[in-house]
């Protein structure tokens, strides 16, 4: 069965995401110095995407 049209994209729209996933937002807190080691990677603060 195919996909209908409607729910095709037309390649990846290049905007930028407000969401972050859990090991991006890691990763620009340690470039922040805001990661400490042995941290447990759940409940993490909000962090915006520069």
């Amino acid at each position: 069965m195919s996909q209908h049209r409607s729910l095709k994209t037309a390649g990846s729209v290049g905007t930028k995401r407000s969401v972050l996933k859990r090991g991006e937002r890691i990763k620009l807190m340690k470039a922040r110095g805001q990661w400490t080691e042995g941290r447990l990677p759940t409940s993490l603060p909000k962090t915006k995407s520069d």
